[in-house]
């Protein structure tokens, strides 16, 4: 029930049918004043997903202990009960691509731990010295050894250059070898080569372009898991009876179990997060044991709610699930990889 102040006239602002208790017994409005205080709108947030009588705190517990109770339930027609499959994958996703964001798994830094700019470069001093030295020992100098002395023996003399010339140096290395040949300008490589060479115009080294690329990627997780909820269910479909299981069924299926996986995704999170703070061994061997066991029981739920939601033999149901997941692993890989692409595409 809202807690939201009750208007003493009786009149219902939305159709003016009598009122006789909290609810229009016409349009089902409530009856509450039209202006409220602020933290009602937090309140109402909370309580509109929530259900302070007992729905979604039900929902969650049969979602994440009782696999594939809450399809059945509802494909069953008894709908009232819990919370509808959609706006619990909605609210499941906020809260924990919210917390992801608002606590980080890990830092993204490619300069190396305990590993000083300074020794960086003396290490690229040294592969340069080690090029070049190469080079002169060679009894009749090639076109490229003499471009790679005259462009990089300044580089001995000054280190502070090294930054500059760290891509082309790498670059030529391969021209050298003949690393670099023609079928790499293939329909694949032709796009990124151009967008790296675009970003190294404007000034960007390989560590920060690697750096946005997986930045990116991981923002646009929420949007991948969302494109592949049809995909998903569309695999589901092909393995099952087709009149007797609906796309919508299969739909269903993959939303609950969707939440169940991000809810797990999420309880890992805060588990990680706590071993980073302890110094204890002992909880932390219990805290990492912890988030073993929940990414094993996020594959066996799998199987436990497709036998219960199906309903088929044992052998069946375990065959149509390897093949289900098996399908669906590589079909999201191919989307990430395929989003990856895009948001490096569209680095800028």
């Amino acid at each position: 029930m809202s807690h939201g102040k009750l208007r003493e006239e009786k009149d219902c602002l939305n159709c003016g049918h009598i009122v006789e208790e909290h609810y229009c017994p016409h349009c089902g409005q409530q009856n509450i004043e039209t202006k409220q205080p602020f933290h009602f709108l937090i309140t109402h947030f909370i309580e509109d997903f929530t259900h302070y009588d007992g729905q979604f705190w039900g929902t969650l517990k049969n979602l994440f202990f009782k696999p594939g109770k809450l399809t059945s339930t509802y494909l069953e027609g008894k709908r009232q009960q819990f919370v509808p499959p959609v706006k619990l994958y909605i609210f499941v996703s906020f809260i924990t691509f919210f917390l992801f964001a608002v606590l980080p798994p890990f830092d993204i830094n490619f300069e190396g731990k305990g590993k000083s700019k300074l020794f960086s470069q003396k290490d690229k001093i040294s592969e340069i010295q080690k090029a070049i030295n190469d080079a002169n020992a060679k009894e009749k100098l090639t076109k490229e050894d003499s471009i790679l002395i005259a462009k990089y023996s300044p580089i001995l003399t000054d280190s502070s250059k090294i930054d500059e010339f760290e891509e082309t140096f790498d670059m030529d290395k391969k021209l050298q070898k003949n690393e670099i040949t023609i079928a790499d300008d293939n329909f694949f490589n032709r796009p990124i080569s151009r967008k790296l060479a675009e970003l190294e115009k404007k000034g960007y080294k390989k560590s920060e372009v690697l750096k946005g690329f997986i930045e990116t990627t991981i923002h646009n997780l929420p949007k991948a898991l969302f494109i592949y909820l049809p995909i998903f269910a569309f695999i589901l479909w092909l393995f099952h009876n087709k009149k007797k299981w609906w796309y919508f069924d299969h739909g269903i299926f993959t939303l609950h179990y969707f939440s169940f996986l991000l809810l797990s995704l999420l309880l890992s999170l805060l588990l990680y997060k706590v071993s980073e703070y302890c110094s204890v061994p002992f909880i932390n061997k219990l805290l990492y044991l912890g988030i073993s066991c929940i990414f094993f029981y996020d594959i066996i739920y799998f199987f436990i709610a497709h036998k219960r939601v199906y309903n088929t033999k044992k052998r069946v149901s375990i065959l149509i699930g390897f093949l289900t997941l098996w399908f669906n692993f590589f079909a999201f890989i191919f989307l990430v990889l395929g989003l990856a692409l895009v948001s490096f595409l569209m680095i800028h």
